[in-house]
C-alpha cells in the first residue's frame, strides 16, 4: 500500500483545508441566500398584502353601499383598479365559496384562466388558524406566491377572499449572488495559491528537522564517535527528541568504551594463555632431553660427538619454534599505524610474491595497472601470509600450483588466492579467521586473524571457500574509495 510523506501529508491537509473551507463558505452562502430571499419575499408579500387590506377596509366604511358579499362587485367596481396603480399588484376577489367576484386583471387574461379559487387554497384557508393561506408554485421556471385572506365586514364577518397574486423576482439578489460567489472564488484561489506556498515551506521546515535526525540516527555507529545534534533552532516539540538522542549518544560511547575494554582484556586473557600454552610446548620436550641426556651422558662415550649434535639440534630447534611464537605475537599484537597513501596493487602483489621465488606461484591480472589507497607494507604481510598458508597447505603435492589473481571489478578490486592443497574441512572454515584457531601442528594460528583485522580495517571483507584434498581460495574484496 502506499504510504505518503509526512511533508505530503502536510501539503495536502493545508490544501484540502482551504477548498473545504470555499466550498463550504459557498455552500452557506447559497443556503442563507435561499432562506434570505424567502424572507424577503415573504415580508414584502405581508406589507402589500396589510397595505391592500387597510386600503380594503378604508373603502369598505367609506362606501354607500350594503357591505355584503353580493354587493362586493359593486363596491370595488372602479376601485380595485385604483388599488392595483397604488400598490402595483393584482388582486382578484372571489367570495365565501371561492367565486371570482372581481378581478383587476385583463378580460383576456381572465378568459384563459378559471374563475373558481383552488379547491385546495379553499380548504387550506378555511382549516387555517389565522384565516390566511399562502400558496407557493412554480409556473415556467418562474417562482410564484399567492396569498388568501378573508375579507370582512365590520362586525368581523368573512363577506369574501382576497387574493394577492406575487412574483418572486430574485433577478437582483441572484446577480448580487452571483457577484458575491466570483469575489468569493477569486479571494480563495489567491488564498489557495498562497496556502500551497506556505504548506510547501512549512512542511519542508518541520520534515527537514525529521529528516536530519533520521540521517544521524542512519549514521550512529558504535565504533566511533557521533556527532551530536544542535538544538538551537528547532522548534520545542522536537527539542525533547534531541536531547533524548545526545543523552543516548553520550551512553553510547560509555557502553562502547567499556564494551572496548571488556572485549579488549579479555582478548588479552585469552592470548596470555594461548601463548603461555604454546610456550608450553616445546619447553617440555626440552625439559626432558636436558633430563634424559644429563642422565645418559658418558664423557668415555665413543659416540658422544654424535649424541651431542643430535641433542644441540633437538634444542635448537625448540628454540627456533619458540621465536617462531614470539615473532607470530610480537606481528599480531604490535601491527603498525595504517599509512595513508595509493599503491599499484599489482606491482605490490608481484613483490610479495618474488620473496618466496616459487616458480610454482603464478599471477593473472585484468590490468596492468590498478590503484588503491592501502598501507603498502600491511598489504605485503597480507599477501605473505596467504601464500606461507598455501605453500603449507601443497608441501605433500607432487606438483603443487598456487594462483594469486588481481582483478577491477565495479569500483570493487578483488585478489583470490588458489592452491591445490589438502583443503580445510567444513567444521574448521567457520573458525578459520579465528585468532588462536590453528590446524597445523605448530603456530598459533594469529596470521588469518591478522590478515583479516587489516582488511575489514579498509571497510573490505574476505572469504575462504575449500574442499578437502582439492584446495583452498582466500578471496579478497576491497572497494576503491
Amino acid at each position: 500500500m502506499f504510504k505518503r510523506s509526512l511533508s505530503t501529508r502536510i501539503f495536502l491537509s493545508m490544501i484540502a483545508l482551504v477548498i473545504g473551507a470555499s466550498v463550504l463558505i459557498a455552500i452557506v452562502t447559497v443556503y442563507q441566500y435561499k432562506q434570505e430571499a424567502e424572507d424577503l419575499h415573504r415580508e414584502k408579500l405581508n406589507r402589500k398584502e396589510n397595505a391592500i387590506r387597510a386600503n380594503i377596509n378604508y373603502i369598505l366604511r367609506t362606501t354607500y353601499y350594503t357591505v355584503n358579499t353580493e354587493n362586493l362587485p359593486l363596491i370595488f367596481k372602479e376601485k380595485i383598479y385604483e388599488i392595483q396603480d397604488i400598490h402595483d399588484t393584482e388582486i382578484n376577489i372571489y367570495d365565501t365559496q371561492g367565486h371570482l367576484l372581481k378581478s383587476s386583471m385583463t378580460k383576456f387574461y381572465l378568459d384563459s384562466i378559471s374563475t373558481q379559487m383552488p379547491e385546495k387554497a379553499l380548504i387550506a384557508l378555511q382549516n387555517s388558524s389565522n384565516k390566511k393561506y399562502v400558496n407557493s408554485f412554480v409556473e415556467d421556471n418562474q417562482k410564484y406566491q399567492s396569498s388568501y385572506t378573508y375579507i370582512l365586514d365590520k362586525y368581523f364577518k368573512p363577506i369574501g377572499i382576497l387574493n394577492l397574486p406575487y412574483i418572486e423576482d430574485d433577478g437582483f439578489l441572484e446577480r448580487e449572488l452571483n457577484d458575491f460567489l466570483i469575489l468569493l472564488a477569486q479571494v480563495y484561489a489567491i488564498m489557495l495559491i498562497a496556502a500551497m506556498v506556505l504548506a510547501y515551506f512549512q512542511s519542508n521546515y518541520i520534515t527537514r528537522s525529521l529528516k536530519a535526525i533520521s540521517q544521524t540516527l542512519n549514521q550512529t555507529r558504535l565504533d566511533q564517535k557521533n556527532p551530536k545534534i544542535k538544538a538551537d533552532r528547532l522548534s520545542s516539540e522536537i527539542k525533547p527528541l534531541i536531547h533524548s538522542y545526545n543523552a543516548m549518544v553520550d551512553q553510547l560511547e560509555e557502553s562502547a568504551a567499556k564494551l572496548a575494554k571488556s572485549e579488549r582484556d579479555e582478548a588479552w586473557r585469552q592470548m596470555a594463555k594461548q601463548v603461555a600454552h604454546e610456550i608450553k610446548n616445546p619447553l617440555t620436550p626440552m625439559r626432558l632431553n636436558i633430563q634424559n641426556f644429563e642422565r645418559r651422558f658418558k664423557a668415555d662415550d665413543p659416540d658422544i660427538k654424535t649424541k651431542l649434535k643430535d641433542f644441540s639440534s633437538s634444542l635448537i630447534q625448540q628454540i627456533d619454534t619458540l621465536s617462531t611464537i614470539a615473532s607470530a605475537f610480537s606481528d599480531f599484537a604490535q601491527m603498525p599505524a595504517q599509512k595513508s597513501e595509493t599503491i599499484n596493487l599489482v606491482e605490490t602483489t608481484k613483490l610479495a610474491i618474488d620473496i618466496f621465488n616459487a616458480n610454482y606461484i603464478q599471477l593473472t591480472t585484468n590490468q596492468s595497472e590498478i590503484d588503491l589507497k592501502f598501507d603498502k607494507t600491511q598489504w605485503i604481510r597480507i599477501i605473505t601470509n596467504l601464500l606461507k598458508n598455501a605453500i603449507q597447505a601443497t608441501t605433500e603435492q607432487s606438483e603443487p600450483e598456487i594462483l594469486v589473481e588481481v582483478t577491477e571489478l565495479d569500483n570493487r578490486v578483488k585478489i583470490s588466492v588458489q592452491d591445490n592443497g589438502c583443503g580445510i574441512s567444513e567444521d574448521h572454515q567457520q573458525h578459520i579467521f579465528e585468532p588462536k584457531f590453528t590446524t597445523k601442528s605448530s603456530g598459533m594460528g594469529l596470521g588469518l586473524g591478522m590478515v583479516k583485522n587489516l582488511v575489514e580495517n579498509y571497510k573490505g571483507s574476505i572469504k575462504l571457500t575449500s574442499k578437502l584434498n582439492q584446495g583452498s581460495t582466500f578471496v579478497i574484496s576491497i572497494p576503491k574509495n
